[in-house]
């Protein structure tokens, strides 16, 4: 990805803008909060979402996408950062649809890739079991069966978990005598037997479950790929993931430094704007930089991963690392520089930081991508 879009890319963001700005502004997400709503999300705007392509935007053209890559992606990732509009898209659109894409068989794919880019269905991986992103920590276990697998564990932080119509449940594959075989992929029936799902409000109203699963029995079409092999197939799809946080932690980092580089022009103080003071323009002057450098590591690792995926695993963390600290630095000095109207619920300010607060931890914290890139390099 180059720093500069090309003008189809333009025009996508473009239209990304002015659909969420007018049909999900940050209001939207307040009154889903303040309403306690149960689903999250609003489905009428998500199945808008899918009739612009949004949805697709992952997914092949044969498939009811649109067929374009994760530039693309990553571009209404960044817009939905700038609007904090709850969605599943990450969890379904980008996630569960990429892995489906490259390992679904071809039943699951006609079943399920239309469905999620016309905005009709939702799918939500199942992998993490700790507080901690962990994806090589798996208590899960998938036992052969005579007609299948048995599936047993408990899964935390699955966003959008709670009203997936589908669940892609990562688990240890053990063979009938208890031997650990390897890791395999399972779509299941959200709704199936012994499938229990509680819903959990995050800090930024968005909205996650916790799965367990008791003797779920599955047969052998359950499995997304060949089984005991999807380690690589969650590795590639677990970093287009780890990308779109990236920049929707860029689009939370821009709109913030926005909205306060236009309070520090319109707040007055000693009867001066406060913009005007020389230590304020510093501040502002070197997060200004700090977040053109996420920016630019962002579009590298992009570029990367357009070229090599599994080349490109280091390159995908140190843009974790940068964009997490960057945008860190974006909301904590919106909130000091706004004074104590940056600190109250009636300010948005407060729902940017919490909601980077999320995305910094989701697929993996900066300390997280600290560790993978040094061993990764050898370190």
């Amino acid at each position: 990805m180059p720093l500069t879009i090309n003008d189809e890319q333009q025009m996508l963001r473009d239209s990304a803008q002015a659909f969420l700005g007018e049909r999900a502004p940050v209001s939207h997400l307040r009154k889903l909060r303040d309403s306690a709503d149960p689903i999250g999300f609003d489905r009428q705007l998500w199945r808008a979402f899918g009739e612009m392509g949004f949805a697709g935007v992952l997914i092949p053209e044969q498939h009811g996408g649109v067929g374009l890559g994760i530039v693309e992606a990553g571009i209404i990732a960044e817009q939905l950062g700038h609007t904090l509009t709850p969605s599943p898209f990450l969890s379904s659109a980008v996630l569960s649809a990429s892995a489906l894409a490259r390992a679904g068989s071809t039943a699951q794919q006609a079943q399920w890739l239309p469905k999620i880019a016309s905005g009709e269905a939702v799918l939500a991986l199942a992998l993490d079991e700790t507080s901690n992103h962990r994806p090589r920590t798996l208590a899960t276990t998938a036992t052969a069966t005579r007609d299948g697998y048995r599936l047993d564990g408990e899964k935390c932080f699955v966003v959008d978990g709670h009203v997936a119509d589908a669940l892609l449940v990562c688990a240890s594959t053990q063979s009938s005598d208890g031997m650990r075989r390897g890791t395999s992929l399972f779509l299941i029936d959200a709704h199936a037997p012994g499938v229990t799902r509680e819903r959990t409000t995050m800090l930024d109203a968005h909205n996650a479950s916790r799965i367990t699963l008791r003797g779920v029995q599955v047969t052998g079409e359950a499995l997304v790929g060949e089984p005991d092999t999807a380690d690589a197939v969650l590795s590639a799809v677990l970093d287009i993931g780890r990308m779109m946080l990236c920049m929707e932690l860029i689009g939370i980092a821009d709109e913030v430094f926005a909205r306060t580089l236009a309070y520090l022009k319109e707040r007055k103080q000693f009867d001066r704007t406060i913009g005007e003071f020389q230590a304020l323009q510093h501040r502002m002057a070197a997060l200004y930089c700090d977040i053109e450098l996420a920016r630019a590591i962002t579009a590298r690792a992009l570029d990367a991963m357009g070229a090599d995926p599994a080349a490109a695993r280091a390159t995908v963390s140190a843009a974790k690392v940068r964009c997490c600290a960057s945008a860190n630095l974006a909301v904590c000095e919106a909130v000091q520089m706004h004074g104590g109207m940056g600190m109250t619920d009636a300010f948005d300010i407060g729902l940017y930081m919490k909601r980077a607060r999320v995305a910094q931890h989701w697929l993996g914290d900066a300390n997280f991508h600290a560790d993978r890139f040094a061993q990764l390099n050898a370190y």
